[in-house]
């Protein structure tokens, strides 16, 4: 970062932390204060509100730090069976969303891709969480992966949510977007997750893209090189 982006990525931190940790501080002094003239129903909707700011304060911290590590934690490539990777991300956002109806439509016998793994799974963690989190839970979230073209991957994650309005749609891979709309209030974030998958395709050569109508759903469309000959050299070198 130059210094001019770096003191306005910190002064950005800055505000996002505050929100957070004044909650903390006001809703635990008001515990301590009055605990014994608040009532039970009180108490537990305060402590909750604790808890909630809590994992907002941790998720902004993992997040920045994933932004801090950016230009200094570079991949490390390997030949990436993208089915079975996606396969493993699906089965811990399954937890997380019971209920969720998840539909994949793999693509059986793709070639590997050259991929960091780990860094392939944060970028889909990140998209189909985004997908449940934005559409009601009636709704389902479908994964697709097939060829693009001879020498890249394709892989969509379309859902049936609030989608994306005209004038946003410049704005969502920028730090610290939150979209306004009537489920935003309702979960988790910060605006980071986009602004870091976005990052994190284009470290590993690939591309993201989108199209999205209000109130239908968006699908996130992501491709990625095939695993070639020349980029065994890569993978060695690594080893």
């Amino acid at each position: 970062m130059t210094n001019t982006i770096q003191d306005e990525f910190v002064a950005t931190v800055s505000h996002e932390l505050r929100t957070p940790l004044t909650s903390i501080r006001g809703f635990s002094q008001t515990l301590l204060s009055s605990w014994d003239k608040l009532k039970e129903e009180d108490k537990k909707k305060f402590i909750k509100i604790i808890e909630e700011q809590s994992n907002r304060l941790i998720n902004l911290v993992e997040n920045i730090l994933e932004v801090s590590k950016m230009n200094t934690d570079k991949p490390v490539y390997r030949k990436v069976d993208i089915n079975s990777s996606i396969e493993k991300v699906i089965q811990l956002i399954s937890q997380k969303y019971k209920g969720r109806e998840i539909i994949t439509t793999l693509k059986a016998n793709l070639p590997p891709a050259l991929l960091d793994e780990d860094k392939f799974q944060q970028i889909m963690t990140n998209l189909i969480d985004n997908a449940c989190k934005y559409s009601e839970e009636n709704q389902p979230v479908a994964i697709t992966s097939s060829y693009l073209d001879s020498d890249h991957l394709l892989v969509e994650i379309k859902d049936e949510g609030v989608g994306i309005k005209e004038e946003d749609k410049t704005r969502i891979f920028d730090k610290f977007i939150r979209l306004e709309n009537h489920l935003t209030s309702k979960t988790q974030g910060n605006g980071l997750g986009l602004y870091i998958t976005k990052k994190l395709v284009e470290e590993m050569r690939g591309t993201i893209d989108f199209e999205s109508v209000p109130n239908k759903g968006t699908t996130f469309k992501l491709s990625f090189p095939v695993y070639n000959q020349e980029d065994a050299l890569i993978c060695s070198q690594q080893s």
